[in-house]
């Protein structure tokens, strides 16, 4: 049978997309090939017409994560100013939602814990996505007039990050919400912002 140029590429696509749910949901080290290629709909064996390793899988599933989260940052930001666009991500990071959703969520809070126990080309895929996302959090920060807008994104998605992970491991979901609530306020004072409202 006889495929059109595109097929390759959307099957790679495709098994990327499962693989970077299943990391956020399940962590790197908890995803299996086997597992991945049969939720994409494709066998074991055609795994290695795409990756060479699972290793390969990890580092590209984390790009492509990290590809979704940008594009999901874009579509908030669309047709708004600065301040309500970036009020509107923050809003929607610090969310009830977000901290129910793993397997769609912030691949930055999904891998920190992660990152140190894997290879080098996944560690790599991590920065050049984190370096990318604080990249455009600081232009925003600077055309709102903030000084240090690199140092300050840098702390922000600290702030961010360890807030949803902290919100996720709390047990108690009154004290979890009151935790993503409490970073919507400190961050819409330190930034200026109308993020809780």
């Amino acid at each position: 049978m006889r495929y059109d140029p595109d097929h390759k590429l959307q099957t790679r696509q495709r098994v990327l997309r499962v693989a970077a749910r299943a990391i956020r949901s399940d962590g790197p080290a908890g995803v299996g090939v086997a597992g991945v290629m049969r939720e994409a709909g494709l066998t074991h064996g055609g795994f290695y017409a795409h990756f060479q390793s699972k290793d390969e899988l990890v580092a590209a599933a984390i790009t492509q994560m990290f590809e979704d989260s940008g594009a999901q940052w874009r579509r908030a930001l669309e047709g708004r100013d600065d301040a309500d666009g970036l009020a509107a991500c923050l809003r929607v990071y610090l969310s009830a939602e977000h901290r129910d959703g793993p397997g769609t969520g912030c691949p930055m809070a999904a891998l920190a814990s992660e990152l140190p126990r894997l290879d080098v080309a996944a560690r790599e895929a991590y920065s050049r996505g984190s370096r990318r996302l604080a990249d455009g959090l600081a232009a925003r920060l600077a055309r709102l007039g903030h000084a240090d807008a690199d140092d300050l994104a840098s702390s922000v998605l600290a702030e961010l990050i360890g807030t949803l992970a902290m919100a996720r491991c709390e047990s108690d979901r009154t004290r979890s919400d009151a935790l993503l609530a409490a970073a919507r306020r400190q961050l819409g004072r330190r930034l200026n912002l109308e993020i809780d409202g």
